[in-house]
């Protein structure tokens, strides 16, 4: 294809994407009152609880407008990520080799379940974060949180969890791509466990420690599968390698007895 063909086609995908990302954002407005009731569940809760007058507000004229604006795009985003992923799959693909298509399809069809996976363990969780947060709240005194900010806390973390649980396939990829052995990714098991502490940290900003562990447990366990399937690919390679090596000493060593049979004879 030429480069105006190529541009096209580009162009065709971004059209299609963004239809598709429009219809779940219209989804995301007709939804987002339900989403809004299950994250203001936890500021009502502490609440009434605690006498903490706790409560989302919208600063400004257009304010509520906005908020149900960016979470609709949001929701959109997640809701049509089959069909952009599927898209721009289409336009990269005629570009790979077959090994890398295949290492690529596979890395998407691992990776999008795991970060739904990741999405809803930090959908469940983000009610102890919230009544962990407004828990320092002193009887008596109000907390007015902006409805802008508190939504983008929420999608971040949303977005923090998902990515995290994309990490370890990144690492397989890597492997299955020839950059990296199961040994290497064994021998930095120390930086690992560190820089999910750290993304762990980031993503479960309140002060109870379980709420990290929470998230360090299965990314660790995640890690730890990801260095178990390198290291079976690296003993298939091996196997492979040592199969094709005897092959080809088995034909070199053919001649040079077809040869040496006249002589005896």
């Amino acid at each position: 294809m030429s480069l105006g063909a190529h541009l096209i086609e580009l162009r065709n995908r971004l059209f299609w994407s963004a239809v598709f990302v429009t219809a779940g954002s219209i989804v995301g407005w007709v939804l987002f009152d339900q989403v809004f009731a299950v994250l203001q569940k936890p500021i009502v809760a502490i609440s009434e609880s605690k006498h903490i007058d706790a409560t989302i507000n919208f600063g400004t004229v257009v304010g509520a407008f906005d908020t149900r604006i960016q979470v609709s795009i949001f929701l959109g985003v997640l809701l049509a990520s089959p069909f952009w992923l599927y898209h721009f799959w289409a336009f990269i693909t005629p570009g790979l080799k077959s090994r890398e298509r295949k290492y690529t399809f596979s890395f998407l069809g691992i990776a999008t379940p795991l970060f739904a996976a990741g999405v809803y363990l930090a959908w469940v969780s983000i009610p102890q974060f919230v009544t962990s947060l407004l828990s320092f709240t002193p009887e008596g005194a109000a907390n007015v949180i902006n409805a802008n900010e508190y939504m983008l806390f929420i999608i971040r973390i949303l977005v923090v969890f998902g990515l995290a649980f994309v990490l370890p396939v990144a690492l397989v990829v890597l492997n299955f791509a020839g950059v990296m052995s199961a040994k290497t990714i064994l021998k930095g098991w120390r930086l690992a466990v560190f820089l999910i502490a750290v993304i762990a940290a980031l993503a479960t900003p309140v002060s109870d420690p379980m709420s990290m562990f929470l998230l360090m447990i299965p990314l660790i366990a995640l890690y730890y599968v990801a260095a178990g399937v390198a290291a079976l690919r690296d003993k298939a390679t091996a196997r492979r390698r040592a199969l094709a090596e005897a092959a080809i000493e088995a034909e070199l060593a053919a001649p040079s007895a077809s040869v040496a049979n006249p002589l005896v004879e």
